[in-house]
């Protein structure tokens, strides 16, 4: 698993400044982007859901939040779950696992949300198939995940990555600094291989029903969600 190793080493220093930083970045639109996410998922007090790549638990907070349920987060990275251990407490069980190999039985969870993954897995497709695995007949699916916008806004959405977002980055940290000079090519790449009609594809040839989408963040965000079949 390159790319999960990749992502492992560029952001296991940087839990405790994450939440701060990515709000910062992001111009103060990623804790609207995981609240939108949240208020896609039908779930409630008798839930539990299932919160992969769950980072410091932002995703894990708000659905306990907004959808009084029971999560699970998990997350590859050992530093990252250390973080959200810190800031959560005994609220969410942790597990540290991969995404593409789950250690739960199928139909185990009510719902699943997932938030900034496909782009660092080696198989998109087989990883939505596994997610998909774990989630009760007639569960909800939904992630977030940064998109490459169009038309008028992509212009100046090159000009933020290519040049603010790293600079942006030298002046913060080191670490924020390698992100800031990774993301946007990471993100370019990911939809040259994977375009919004192939990834929608995706989910629903992983058994994911009533497939929808929105575009946020002037089209710099996309959260997709469904039902499993």
């Amino acid at each position: 698993m390159a790319e999960a190793d990749s992502a492992r080493s560029l952001f296991a220093p940087l839990g405790p400044t994450y939440d701060r930083y990515a709000a910062l970045l992001s111009l103060g639109q990623d804790p609207r982007w995981r609240r939108f996410l949240v208020s896609r998922v039908d779930a409630g007090p008798r839930d539990t859901v299932l919160d992969v790549a769950t980072g410091t638990g932002a995703v894990a907070r708000e659905l306990i939040r907004q959808k009084r349920c029971t999560v699970v987060g998990l997350d590859q990275s050992p530093e990252m779950l250390a973080e959200a251990r810190r800031r959560l407490g005994p609220d969410v069980t942790l597990v540290e696992a991969a995404a593409d190999d789950l250690p739960f039985p199928d139909a185990e969870f009510d719902a699943l949300t997932f938030t900034y993954l496909l782009r660092y897995v080696d198989d998109p497709a087989a990883t939505l198939r596994e997610l998909a695995r774990v989630v009760r007949r007639d569960g909800m699916i939904a992630s977030l995940e940064f998109a490459v916008p169009r038309r008028l806004w992509q212009p100046l959405w090159e000009v933020y990555v290519r040049a603010l977002l790293p600079a942006a980055g030298r002046v913060i940290s080191p670490g924020w600094r390698r992100v800031g000079g990774f993301l946007g090519t990471s993100i370019r790449d990911f939809y040259e291989r994977w375009p919004e009609g192939r990834l929608l594809q995706a989910w629903r040839d992983a058994g994911i029903d009533d497939v929808r989408s929105r575009r946020l963040g002037l089209g710099g965000a996309i959260v997709i969600w469904g039902r499993r079949a």
